[in-house]
Protein backbone atom coordinates (compact mmCIF):
# COMPACT_ATOMS: atom_id res chain seq x y z
CA UNK A 1 0.00 0.00 0.00
CA UNK A 2 1.50 3.75 -1.03
CA UNK A 3 2.46 5.27 2.13
CA UNK A 4 1.90 8.94 1.24
CA UNK A 5 3.39 10.82 4.01
CA UNK A 6 6.46 9.99 5.78
CA UNK A 7 5.87 9.46 9.52
CA UNK A 8 6.13 12.86 11.85
CA UNK A 9 9.24 11.59 13.74
CA UNK A 10 10.78 10.22 10.67
CA UNK A 11 10.47 13.67 8.97
CA UNK A 12 11.97 15.67 11.99
CA UNK A 13 14.98 12.99 12.27
CA UNK A 14 16.08 13.57 8.85
CA UNK A 15 14.80 17.28 8.82
CA UNK A 16 17.88 17.32 12.18
CA UNK A 17 20.11 15.63 9.84
CA UNK A 18 22.32 17.63 8.12
CA UNK A 19 24.58 15.58 5.95
CA UNK A 20 28.26 16.62 4.85
CA UNK A 21 27.75 16.67 1.26
CA UNK A 22 31.18 14.52 0.49
CA UNK A 23 33.07 13.02 3.68
CA UNK A 24 36.04 14.61 3.95
CA UNK A 25 38.81 11.80 3.14
CA UNK A 26 36.49 10.49 0.56
CA UNK A 27 38.31 9.61 -2.57
CA UNK A 28 36.11 10.12 -5.80
CA UNK A 29 37.85 8.09 -8.47
CA UNK A 30 39.57 5.09 -5.90
CA UNK A 31 38.44 2.72 -8.56
CA UNK A 32 40.55 1.72 -11.86
CA UNK A 33 38.47 2.09 -15.24
CA UNK A 34 37.27 -0.79 -17.01
CA UNK A 35 38.84 0.08 -19.94
CA UNK A 36 42.67 0.72 -18.39
CA UNK A 37 43.67 1.02 -22.02
CA UNK A 38 41.95 4.25 -22.52
CA UNK A 39 43.58 7.35 -22.71
CA UNK A 40 41.52 10.93 -23.07
CA UNK A 41 41.86 13.36 -25.59
CA UNK A 42 42.58 16.37 -23.53
CA UNK A 43 43.11 16.86 -19.84
CA UNK A 44 40.41 16.45 -17.40
CA UNK A 45 37.68 14.72 -20.15
CA UNK A 46 37.69 12.05 -17.17
CA UNK A 47 38.49 12.24 -13.63
CA UNK A 48 38.62 15.73 -13.11
CA UNK A 49 39.59 17.34 -10.00
CA UNK A 50 37.38 16.60 -6.88
CA UNK A 51 35.37 19.44 -5.56
CA UNK A 52 35.81 18.87 -1.83
CA UNK A 53 33.74 21.79 -0.30
CA UNK A 54 31.41 20.82 2.59
CA UNK A 55 27.70 21.72 2.40
CA UNK A 56 25.40 20.76 4.93
CA UNK A 57 22.18 18.84 3.10
CA UNK A 58 18.84 17.77 4.83
CA UNK A 59 16.97 15.41 3.83
CA UNK A 60 13.21 15.03 4.08
CA UNK A 61 10.99 12.34 2.22
CA UNK A 62 7.99 13.61 0.89
CA UNK A 63 6.95 10.42 -0.36
CA UNK A 64 7.14 6.83 -0.36
CA UNK A 65 5.93 3.73 -1.93
CA UNK A 66 5.84 5.10 -5.91
CA UNK A 67 6.12 2.66 -8.18
CA UNK A 68 9.35 3.04 -10.76
CA UNK A 69 8.58 6.75 -11.02
CA UNK A 70 10.73 7.94 -13.95
CA UNK A 71 10.41 11.97 -14.38
CA UNK A 72 8.40 14.99 -12.80
CA UNK A 73 7.88 18.57 -13.64
CA UNK A 74 6.63 21.24 -11.46
CA UNK A 75 3.33 23.54 -12.33
CA UNK A 76 3.32 27.29 -11.82
CA UNK A 77 1.24 26.73 -9.33
CA UNK A 78 4.10 24.48 -6.94
CA UNK A 79 2.33 21.52 -7.85
CA UNK A 80 4.10 18.72 -9.14
CA UNK A 81 3.79 15.97 -11.32
CA UNK A 82 5.61 12.82 -11.39
CA UNK A 83 5.39 9.90 -14.00
CA UNK A 84 5.57 6.31 -13.20
CA UNK A 85 6.79 3.54 -15.61
CA UNK A 86 3.18 1.23 -15.92
CA UNK A 87 1.34 4.24 -16.93
CA UNK A 88 0.22 6.28 -14.39
CA UNK A 89 0.58 9.83 -13.98
CA UNK A 90 0.19 12.04 -10.95
CA UNK A 91 -0.01 15.22 -9.04
CA UNK A 92 1.73 15.91 -6.21
CA UNK A 93 0.31 19.12 -4.47
CA UNK A 94 0.05 21.04 -0.65
CA UNK A 95 1.42 17.08 0.65
CA UNK A 96 -1.22 15.33 -1.05
CA UNK A 97 -0.74 12.61 -3.75
CA UNK A 98 -3.25 12.17 -6.37
CA UNK A 99 -4.94 9.10 -7.83
CA UNK A 100 -3.60 8.46 -11.37
CA UNK A 101 -4.87 11.40 -13.91
CA UNK A 102 -6.70 10.17 -16.84
CA UNK A 103 -6.46 9.98 -20.16
CA UNK A 104 -3.22 8.44 -20.79
CA UNK A 105 -2.51 6.02 -23.85
CA UNK A 106 -0.97 2.56 -23.23
CA UNK A 107 2.19 1.82 -22.77
CA UNK A 108 4.47 -0.42 -23.16
CA UNK A 109 6.21 -0.79 -19.86
CA UNK A 110 8.28 -4.24 -20.18
CA UNK A 111 12.10 -3.90 -19.14
CA UNK A 112 13.17 -0.26 -19.08
CA UNK A 113 10.15 0.73 -21.10
CA UNK A 114 6.52 2.43 -19.74
CA UNK A 115 5.46 6.12 -19.15
CA UNK A 116 8.88 8.43 -19.42
CA UNK A 117 9.46 11.91 -18.74
CA UNK A 118 7.03 14.99 -18.65
CA UNK A 119 7.32 18.36 -19.51
CA UNK A 120 5.15 21.31 -18.97
CA UNK A 121 4.49 24.53 -21.46
CA UNK A 122 6.34 27.73 -21.11
CA UNK A 123 2.66 29.15 -20.80
CA UNK A 124 0.59 26.66 -18.75
CA UNK A 125 -0.39 28.67 -16.53
CA UNK A 126 -2.96 29.87 -19.50
CA UNK A 127 -2.83 26.98 -21.51
CA UNK A 128 -2.68 24.04 -19.19
CA UNK A 129 -0.61 22.25 -21.76
CA UNK A 130 1.64 19.09 -21.15
CA UNK A 131 4.07 17.00 -23.10
CA UNK A 132 5.09 13.12 -22.12
CA UNK A 133 6.92 10.47 -23.66
CA UNK A 134 6.03 7.05 -23.51
CA UNK A 135 7.25 3.31 -24.88
CA UNK A 136 4.64 3.23 -27.23
CA UNK A 137 3.38 -0.38 -28.15
CA UNK A 138 3.68 -0.93 -32.20
CA UNK A 139 1.89 -4.28 -32.43
CA UNK A 140 4.21 -7.85 -32.64
CA UNK A 141 6.36 -7.08 -29.83
CA UNK A 142 7.57 -3.78 -31.44
CA UNK A 143 7.61 -0.79 -29.64
CA UNK A 144 9.52 2.37 -29.63
CA UNK A 145 9.81 6.15 -28.11
CA UNK A 146 6.51 8.17 -28.71
CA UNK A 147 5.55 11.98 -27.72
CA UNK A 148 1.98 12.77 -26.37
CA UNK A 149 0.52 16.11 -25.77
CA UNK A 150 -3.21 17.04 -23.71
CA UNK A 151 -4.41 19.94 -21.73
CA UNK A 152 -4.30 19.10 -18.06
CA UNK A 153 -7.87 19.63 -16.54
CA UNK A 154 -8.62 22.33 -13.68
CA UNK A 155 -9.15 19.93 -11.36
CA UNK A 156 -5.76 17.97 -11.91
CA UNK A 157 -7.52 14.61 -13.03
CA UNK A 158 -7.83 14.40 -16.49
CA UNK A 159 -5.51 14.70 -19.66
CA UNK A 160 -8.05 16.29 -21.84
CA UNK A 161 -7.44 16.58 -25.60
CA UNK A 162 -4.54 13.53 -25.44
CA UNK A 163 -3.04 13.52 -28.82
CA UNK A 164 0.25 11.59 -29.67
CA UNK A 165 2.39 13.48 -31.55
CA UNK A 166 5.86 12.16 -32.61
CA UNK A 167 6.34 8.55 -33.04
CA UNK A 168 10.14 7.30 -33.44
CA UNK A 169 10.92 5.34 -36.33
CA UNK A 170 11.66 2.46 -36.56
CA UNK A 171 9.75 0.67 -34.22
CA UNK A 172 11.87 -2.58 -32.53
CA UNK A 173 11.32 -5.75 -30.73
CA UNK A 174 13.52 -4.21 -27.82
CA UNK A 175 12.30 -3.62 -23.50
CA UNK A 176 15.50 -1.28 -23.55
CA UNK A 177 17.22 2.02 -24.23
CA UNK A 178 14.17 4.04 -24.91
CA UNK A 179 15.65 7.48 -24.13
CA UNK A 180 14.16 9.99 -22.87
CA UNK A 181 14.10 13.79 -22.18
CA UNK A 182 11.65 16.58 -22.73
CA UNK A 183 13.17 19.71 -22.72
CA UNK A 184 12.10 23.19 -24.30
CA UNK A 185 14.55 25.53 -25.65
CA UNK A 186 14.20 29.26 -25.64
CA UNK A 187 12.19 29.49 -28.66
CA UNK A 188 9.54 27.02 -27.50
CA UNK A 189 11.16 23.80 -29.58
CA UNK A 190 10.80 20.69 -27.98
CA UNK A 191 14.42 18.37 -27.68
CA UNK A 192 13.41 14.51 -27.22
CA UNK A 193 16.46 12.48 -26.77
CA UNK A 194 16.31 8.71 -28.01
CA UNK A 195 18.15 6.03 -27.12
CA UNK A 196 19.47 3.02 -30.34
CA UNK A 197 17.16 0.69 -28.75
CA UNK A 198 20.57 -2.06 -27.50
CA UNK A 199 20.55 -4.65 -29.33
CA UNK A 200 23.59 -5.36 -31.22
CA UNK A 201 21.81 -4.96 -34.86
CA UNK A 202 19.63 -1.49 -33.96
CA UNK A 203 22.55 0.17 -32.05
CA UNK A 204 24.16 0.19 -35.61
CA UNK A 205 21.19 3.00 -36.84
CA UNK A 206 22.69 5.47 -34.09
CA UNK A 207 25.08 6.52 -37.55
CA UNK A 208 22.12 6.30 -39.40
CA UNK A 209 20.61 9.18 -40.26
CA UNK A 210 17.18 8.02 -41.85
CA UNK A 211 16.13 6.86 -38.67
CA UNK A 212 15.56 8.23 -34.84
CA UNK A 213 17.14 6.12 -33.15
CA UNK A 214 20.05 7.15 -31.23
CA UNK A 215 19.34 10.83 -31.82
CA UNK A 216 19.26 14.15 -30.47
CA UNK A 217 15.62 15.37 -31.83
CA UNK A 218 14.61 19.21 -32.08
CA UNK A 219 10.40 19.42 -32.85
CA UNK A 220 7.52 21.35 -33.25
CA UNK A 221 5.48 20.73 -30.17
CA UNK A 222 2.07 21.81 -30.96
CA UNK A 223 2.64 19.22 -34.56
CA UNK A 224 5.67 17.02 -33.34
CA UNK A 225 6.94 17.87 -36.90
CA UNK A 226 10.66 19.08 -37.79
CA UNK A 227 11.28 22.55 -35.89
CA UNK A 228 12.17 25.74 -37.85
CA UNK A 229 16.12 25.73 -37.82
CA UNK A 230 16.90 22.03 -37.78
CA UNK A 231 19.94 21.40 -39.59
CA UNK A 232 18.41 18.70 -41.87
CA UNK A 233 16.32 20.67 -44.73
CA UNK A 234 16.96 19.00 -47.89
CA UNK A 235 15.90 15.13 -46.97
CA UNK A 236 19.43 13.68 -46.71
CA UNK A 237 18.34 12.97 -43.48
CA UNK A 238 15.14 12.64 -41.50
CA UNK A 239 14.38 16.56 -40.75
CA UNK A 240 13.51 16.16 -37.00
CA UNK A 241 17.13 15.48 -35.80
CA UNK A 242 19.41 17.58 -34.53
CA UNK A 243 22.92 15.32 -33.57
CA UNK A 244 23.16 11.74 -34.08
CA UNK A 245 25.66 8.82 -33.01
CA UNK A 246 24.12 8.44 -29.12
CA UNK A 247 23.42 5.88 -27.35
CA UNK A 248 20.22 6.00 -24.50
CA UNK A 249 20.51 9.71 -23.30
CA UNK A 250 18.26 9.99 -20.17
CA UNK A 251 19.87 13.28 -18.92
CA UNK A 252 18.84 16.26 -20.51
CA UNK A 253 19.10 20.25 -19.38
CA UNK A 254 19.41 23.88 -20.25
CA UNK A 255 22.54 25.90 -19.15
CA UNK A 256 22.02 29.43 -18.15
CA UNK A 257 23.18 30.90 -21.49
CA UNK A 258 19.98 28.38 -23.59
CA UNK A 259 22.48 25.50 -24.83
CA UNK A 260 21.22 22.33 -24.51
CA UNK A 261 24.01 19.58 -22.39
CA UNK A 262 22.67 15.90 -22.59
CA UNK A 263 24.37 12.82 -20.26
CA UNK A 264 24.25 9.70 -22.08
CA UNK A 265 24.23 5.85 -20.67
CA UNK A 266 27.32 4.43 -21.62
CA UNK A 267 28.64 0.37 -21.72
CA UNK A 268 30.76 -0.83 -19.12
CA UNK A 269 32.22 2.59 -18.44
CA UNK A 270 32.19 5.60 -21.02
CA UNK A 271 28.63 7.64 -19.95
CA UNK A 272 29.33 10.97 -21.46
CA UNK A 273 28.20 14.71 -21.02
CA UNK A 274 27.44 16.18 -24.18
CA UNK A 275 27.32 19.62 -25.16
CA UNK A 276 25.06 18.68 -28.54
CA UNK A 277 25.50 20.67 -31.73
CA UNK A 278 23.70 20.62 -34.65
CA UNK A 279 24.15 18.54 -37.23
CA UNK A 280 27.00 16.86 -35.14
CA UNK A 281 27.78 13.24 -34.98
CA UNK A 282 28.55 11.76 -31.54
CA UNK A 283 30.03 8.32 -32.48
CA UNK A 284 28.27 5.63 -31.14
CA UNK A 285 29.03 2.60 -31.79
CA UNK A 286 32.02 3.17 -33.50
CA UNK A 287 33.86 5.46 -31.66
CA UNK A 288 33.56 4.68 -27.00
CA UNK A 289 35.03 5.07 -24.40
CA UNK A 290 34.14 2.03 -21.98
CA UNK A 291 33.86 -1.05 -23.14
CA UNK A 292 31.03 -3.71 -23.69
CA UNK A 293 30.08 -5.66 -20.40
CA UNK A 294 31.57 -8.84 -21.77
CA UNK A 295 34.76 -6.69 -21.35
CA UNK A 296 35.02 -7.18 -25.11
CA UNK A 297 35.60 -3.87 -27.00
CA UNK A 298 32.98 -1.93 -28.39
CA UNK A 299 33.07 -2.63 -32.10
CA UNK A 300 37.21 -1.92 -33.26
CA UNK A 301 37.62 -0.64 -29.49
CA UNK A 302 38.46 3.27 -30.64
CA UNK A 303 37.66 6.15 -29.09
CA UNK A 304 38.22 9.15 -31.77
CA UNK A 305 37.72 9.18 -35.35
CA UNK A 306 37.80 12.12 -37.48
CA UNK A 307 34.75 13.48 -38.69
CA UNK A 308 33.15 12.19 -34.64
CA UNK A 309 32.90 14.52 -31.66
CA UNK A 310 34.28 14.02 -28.38
CA UNK A 311 32.61 13.90 -25.51
CA UNK A 312 32.95 16.92 -23.18
CA UNK A 313 33.58 14.11 -20.04
CA UNK A 314 33.02 10.73 -19.28
CA UNK A 315 33.07 8.42 -16.85
CA UNK A 316 34.76 5.34 -16.92
CA UNK A 317 33.25 3.44 -13.88
CA UNK A 318 29.95 4.79 -14.87
CA UNK A 319 27.57 6.90 -12.93
CA UNK A 320 24.66 5.71 -14.73
CA UNK A 321 23.05 9.49 -15.56
CA UNK A 322 19.39 9.68 -14.84
CA UNK A 323 17.94 13.49 -14.59
CA UNK A 324 19.86 17.03 -14.90
CA UNK A 325 19.51 20.65 -13.67
CA UNK A 326 21.54 23.22 -14.02
CA UNK A 327 21.71 25.33 -10.45
CA UNK A 328 19.90 28.35 -9.75
CA UNK A 329 18.79 29.29 -6.63
CA UNK A 330 19.25 31.10 -3.20
CA UNK A 331 19.65 27.93 -1.16
CA UNK A 332 22.71 26.87 -2.52
CA UNK A 333 24.52 29.72 -3.55
CA UNK A 334 28.16 27.32 -3.93
CA UNK A 335 26.19 25.22 -6.70
CA UNK A 336 25.26 28.44 -9.05
CA UNK A 337 25.58 27.41 -12.47
CA UNK A 338 26.65 23.73 -11.62
CA UNK A 339 25.54 20.74 -13.53
CA UNK A 340 23.13 18.28 -11.36
CA UNK A 341 23.07 14.64 -12.42
CA UNK A 342 21.04 11.92 -11.07
CA UNK A 343 23.43 8.95 -10.61
CA UNK A 344 21.65 5.51 -10.36
CA UNK A 345 24.87 3.36 -10.22
CA UNK A 346 26.46 6.28 -8.46
CA UNK A 347 24.08 6.14 -5.54
CA UNK A 348 24.14 10.25 -5.50
CA UNK A 349 23.50 13.20 -7.29
CA UNK A 350 26.45 14.12 -9.18
CA UNK A 351 27.88 17.69 -9.00
CA UNK A 352 30.11 18.82 -12.28
CA UNK A 353 31.54 22.38 -11.79
CA UNK A 354 31.89 23.75 -15.91
CA UNK A 355 34.12 26.54 -17.24
CA UNK A 356 32.79 27.30 -21.11
CA UNK A 357 32.79 23.90 -22.86
CA UNK A 358 35.32 22.27 -20.13
CA UNK A 359 34.84 20.22 -16.42
CA UNK A 360 37.04 21.60 -14.08
CA UNK A 361 35.44 19.78 -10.82
CA UNK A 362 33.35 16.79 -9.73
CA UNK A 363 31.83 15.93 -6.46
CA UNK A 364 29.26 13.97 -5.64
CA UNK A 365 26.58 14.79 -3.49
CA UNK A 366 24.46 12.97 -0.41
CA UNK A 367 25.73 9.80 -0.91
CA UNK A 368 23.92 6.81 -0.19
CA UNK A 369 20.57 8.12 -1.12
CA UNK A 370 19.93 6.12 -3.67
CA UNK A 371 19.37 5.58 -7.26
CA UNK A 372 18.48 9.11 -8.42
CA UNK A 373 16.38 8.99 -11.40
CA UNK A 374 15.23 12.54 -11.97
CA UNK A 375 15.68 16.06 -10.08
CA UNK A 376 13.94 19.29 -10.36
CA UNK A 377 14.63 22.34 -8.30
CA UNK A 378 11.73 24.52 -5.97
CA UNK A 379 11.11 28.07 -6.23
CA UNK A 380 13.24 28.39 -3.35
CA UNK A 381 15.97 26.94 -4.17
CA UNK A 382 15.72 23.00 -2.54
CA UNK A 383 16.55 20.12 -4.77
CA UNK A 384 13.84 17.32 -5.11
CA UNK A 385 15.28 14.11 -5.93
CA UNK A 386 13.03 11.13 -7.49
CA UNK A 387 14.45 7.71 -6.60
CA UNK A 388 14.28 4.46 -8.32
CA UNK A 389 12.99 3.13 -4.51
CA UNK A 390 9.69 4.80 -4.68
CA UNK A 391 10.65 8.42 -3.04
CA UNK A 392 10.55 11.82 -3.76
CA UNK A 393 12.89 13.97 -1.65
CA UNK A 394 13.61 17.28 -0.57
CA UNK A 395 17.27 18.62 -0.32
CA UNK A 396 17.70 21.80 1.70
CA UNK A 397 20.07 23.62 3.31
CA UNK A 398 21.27 22.10 6.87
Amino acid sequence: MMQRHAPAATIAAAIALCLAMTPALAELNDQPPNAQDQTPAFPDQTRAPQIRQQIPISQTPLIRGLGNPWGMALLPDGGLLITERPGRLRLYRNGQLSQPISGLPDVDARGQGGLLDVAVAPDFAGTRQIWFSFSEPRGNGRNATSVGTGRLSEDGATLEDMRVIFRQEPAWASTLHFGSRLVFDRQGRLFVTTGERSRPEPRQLAQDVSTHLGKVLRIDPATGGPASENPFTDGRARPEIWSWGHRNIQAAALDSQGRLWTVEHGPQGGDELNLPQAGRNYGWPIITYGQDYSGAPIGQGITQREGMEQPVYYWDPVIAPSGMVFYRGGMFPELEGDALIGGLQAGAVVRLKIDGDRVTGEQRLVEGIGRVRDIEITPDGALLILTDGGELIRLARG
